[in-house]
């Protein structure tokens, strides 16, 4: 129970790198796109992986599943990433049983996110969840624990203030903006990526620069009309980028594409531009910086501002911790009940036996037997039975696992088992 074990000899565990030991080239590449978690979704299941999710953010690529052995986890992230092993083992952090379960909280209520309190993993946790049921790789134990991490953020959410204020990478960005830009409102504005954190940032900028000359570049350029319908901005061809990032002062990337969309050589113009790159893995080549004019800020720089926002946050973090001690204690009460209803179930059936048995006999040598009156009576003793062990597997005072295969033993049940 401890360690969150299943009979086959199977654990779960949490693996995966962030932002607190990797930084955004080494996250680049262990990034997965939406093929690659496809694709590493089809590995697991061919190679027999019971319950799995994987997420891929700008700040985090994690594994949370069951194996015999982490590296069968490692193996799948590596071989649908451009990372490697000796890379893993320098920068990533494998938790298992209790320790993972703790660490998938964390992460899913803000307190393990880049910015404290910032809740968009939620909705990736949500989207994975979904990916694996459609491969079956996600068992009863999984599904469960992904919501009550879910039913916590919630909470943590209506009951804290730990998300108040915006905070996010697009925030942030826009933050930085305004902090190291004068006269933003009459700058011009390239905003090249029209994703989530492409739109986000973009209606901060409109909500804060009051700037009317923000430009919107999109591979898709529908995405960027849609997005400009709402905020009443300028929409560019994706074969225009280079003379709109001539025009721009400032450069906003948020493309999320694997290899980097902007360098150098696209940049001719001599003014002085600032470039924001938010995606993993960089978007913007380093080779930028060769021009003096350039200045470039990734989202890992970003990230370091501390405000007031975020202290008054860390004031919360104890009621956040409570919260999801209480949660995760209602599903532990939830997974002990599950681990043993197998074999209260064989143990019910087992006396049912004995009663067929005995009223069989009965039946024989008693000519006025009255059946409904002993099926009534042998059944309410079979329920007070099974009441007394499961109320005893409850106690939290009692071993579960030695009291399960002392109930085994002594009624002779077939090993039981429960698919976690």
């Amino acid at each position: 129970m401890e360690h969150y074990q299943k009979s086959l000899g199977t654990y779960f565990y949490a693996l995966g790198l962030s932002y607190k030991k990797a930084d955004a080239e080494i996250r680049g590449h262990f990034s997965l796109d939406e093929n690659s978690k496809t694709a590493l979704l089809q590995q697991a299941k061919a190679n027999g992986i019971e319950s799995l999710v994987v997420t891929s953010t700008c700040n985090r690529t994690e594994i949370y599943g069951f194996a015999q052995h982490p590296y069968q986890l490692i193996q799948l992230l590596c071989d649908n990433s451009k990372g490697n092993v000796e890379e893993f083992q320098k920068y990533a952090y494998i938790y298992k049983g209790n320790d993972a379960v703790s660490h998938l909280f964390k992460v899913g209520s803000g307190l393990d996110s880049q910015i404290l309190g910032d809740f968009e993993i939620i909705g990736q946790l949500k989207k994975s969840a979904s990916e694996s049921k459609k491969y079956n790789l996600l068992n009863p134990f999984l599904e469960r624990l992904l919501n009550s991490v879910i039913q916590a953020s919630k909470r943590i959410k209506t009951e804290t203030d730990i998300s108040t204020g915006a905070t996010s990478v697009s925030f942030a960005s826009v933050h930085y903006i305004l902090n190291n830009v004068d006269n933003v409102s009459e700058k011009n504005i390239l905003l090249f990526g029209t994703g989530k954190i492409g739109r986000n940032t973009c209606e901060n900028l409109v909500k804060h620069s009051k700037n009317s000359h923000i430009t919107l570049i999109n591979r898709t350029k529908d995405k960027a009309e849609a997005i400009a319908g709402k905020f009443n901005l300028i929409v560019k061809d994706y074969a225009n980028l280079q003379e709109e990032i001539n025009k721009a002062d400032i450069l906003i990337v948020a493309t999320g594409a694997q290899n980097p969309t902007v360098d150098k050589h696209l940049i001719q113009s001599k003014k002085g531009l600032l470039i924001l790159d938010l995606s993993i893995p960089k978007n913007v080549n380093e080779n930028v910086t060769d021009l003096k004019n350039v200045k470039l800020v990734h989202l890992d720089d970003l990230s370091q501002i501390t405000d007031e926002t975020l202290e008054r946050r860390k004031k919360h973090i104890p009621v956040a911790e409570s919260i999801i001690e209480d949660i995760k204690t209602d599903f532990d009460a939830w997974l002990t009940t599950r681990k043993f209803a197998p074999t209260i179930k064989a143990l019910k059936d087992k006396l049912l036996d004995f009663k067929a048995a005995e009223l069989d006999t009965q039946r024989k040598k008693m000519a006025n037997f009255n059946e409904e009156q002993a099926e009534l009576i042998s059944n309410n003793i079979i329920q007070k039975i099974t009441n007394h062990f499961a109320h005893h597997l409850k106690d939290d005072l009692t071993s579960t696992d030695d009291s399960l295969e002392l109930i085994k033993k002594v009624f002779q049940l077939e090993n039981t088992t429960t698919n976690v």
